[in-house]
């Protein structure tokens, strides 16, 4: 609970230096050649105010008191969590990716968060509604540990300026994949040391 409200207030500080939404505030004064554009500054402005709902709606689905406690609650915030993904935020993180600093390889880096981050919570859907917990369960350690890249590419970037001292763009380029890719594979080794501990208690 103490990582979730550490990660919510960072988010809602976020949030909160776009209210009253301005056009020029905080991460907005680097992107004024984009501002114009319809599509990209409501994609935007979606990503930032529904950021935190995910956060904390995602984190909700690996309590155990919640899960053996409160079935509907965690049901319920599970689907709030996935609707969240799917249908808001995951669009608008796609559209926005296309419009990232740092050209090419960044916008790379963002499009293949927005695409795995909506096909591994789609999947944990999937999954869960055809009672196939084991696998719903690996698929949202996936989903959720790409939702923390909003956490994580601001701690990579904070780190990398501490240690050296890099012009911006390019640490802007290092943190677009460091952000996201790092958690996959702390992830990938949840979900394999998940799986060792149920084959040993088959053997």
């Amino acid at each position: 609970m103490l990582l979730l409200a550490f990660f919510s207030f960072l988010l809602l500080r976020i949030t909160l230096e776009y209210i009253p939404i301005r056009y020029d505030a905080a991460f907005l004064m680097i992107k004024q050649h984009v501002i114009h554009i319809t599509h990209w500054r409501i994609a935007f402005f979606v990503h930032v105010f529904t950021g935190m709902f995910v956060l904390v709606a995602g984190f909700t689905q690996f309590s155990k008191t919640i899960l053996k406690r409160y079935p509907k609650l965690h049901r319920a915030m599970g689907y709030v969590y996935v609707a969240d993904v799917l249908l808001v935020t995951g669009p608008a993180s796609f559209i926005m990716s296309f419009y990232a600093n740092g050209g090419f390889y960044s916008q790379m880096a963002f499009v293949l968060l927005a695409v795995l981050w909506w096909y591994f919570t789609l999947t944990a859907l999937l999954k869960a509604r055809s009672r196939d917990i084991q696998v719903h369960r690996a698929f949202m350690i996936r989903s959720y540990a790409l939702t923390l890249s909003a956490v994580t590419l601001r701690a990579w970037k904070f780190a990398i300026m501490y240690v050296a001292h890099p012009h911006p763009m390019e640490v802007y380029r290092a943190v677009a994949w460091l952000g996201w890719t790092v958690n996959i594979v702390i992830a990938e080794l949840i979900i394999y040391q998940r799986i060792k501990k149920q084959f040993l208690r088959l053997v």
